[in-house]
């Protein structure tokens, strides 16, 4: 079980840091690109391994309980997956709250790797 949270969890944080390059080259170029070529299958693509990640975590959290993950963390995490797989292709999109997620999820993720090291 560890070993698939630990694969879904290093490529939620791959797309996490694709969100960051998505984001900064919207914002040069000033343009969106195509919804359903671009946006709409790459959001699908964040949506399934997330929810197949969510799963996974919440089978491993309720067999071993840890003192600082928690449910509604992991619910959370998805929201702010699921928002900026799209909102990162958007130039207007509000920096300070784009960056304030990402450092969200990024902590998250990172924490759940510290986790299964141990």
């Amino acid at each position: 079980m560890s070993e698939e949270i630990l694969q879904l969890t290093k490529q939620l944080l791959n797309y996490n840091h694709l969100f960051m390059k998505f984001y900064e080259e919207a914002r040069e170029k000033g343009t969106t690109p195509d919804f359903h070529e671009v946006i709409k299958p790459f959001a699908n693509e964040v949506k399934s391994v997330s929810v197949e990640w969510s799963a996974w975590m919440r089978k491993w959290l309720m067999k071993s309980p840890k003192k600082h993950l928690h449910p509604k963390q992991i619910d959370t995490t998805l929201e702010h997956l699921e928002q900026q797989s799209i909102q990162a292709f958007f130039p207007k999109t509000s920096r300070s709250r784009f960056l304030n997620t990402n450092r969200t999820v990024e902590y998250f993720l990172l924490e759940i790797l510290k986790e299964l090291e141990k």
